[in-house]
């Protein structure tokens, strides 16, 4: 029993301990060897040049937000493209006339935020 389960997943448990073993390796080795006294240059304001004079928690613009779900959305339909193309031979008009809504409706979302002007920028 116990020389089964070794002959099957012996290699597994070989890789995590030498994964945990260099993973505690390496964090062991970078507390060692960085510096622990910063640099002022490194504490100091980053990249504008100047302390933060505002609270960090300002109202962002909506459309970004709307931006990145619209990138999202088409991402998603381009990955769920691929798949349909390459077994559309094999799914026969059910499943050619199930993405044809699909994509209807992803259609009629952007004609959506378009009229909306979600897509203009000021």
């Amino acid at each position: 029993m116990i020389y089964n389960f070794l002959s099957e997943y012996l290699s597994i448990i070989i890789f995590l301990f030498i994964a945990l073993f260099l993973s505690i390796g390496f964090i062991l080795a970078n507390l060692l060897a960085s510096p622990s006294n910063p640099d002022p240059e490194k504490l100091s304001a980053y990249e504008c040049g100047f302390d933060a004079f505002d609270d960090s928690r300002m109202e962002f613009d909506v459309r970004f937000y709307l931006v990145a779900i619209l990138f999202i959305i088409f991402d998603l339909e381009i990955a769920f493209l691929f798949p349909w193309a390459i077994s559309l031979g094999s799914i026969g008009l059910l499943g050619f006339w199930s993405m044809m809504i699909f994509l209807s409706i992803l259609t009629i979302g952007f004609i959506y935020e378009w009229k909306k002007g979600a897509l203009e920028w000021e």
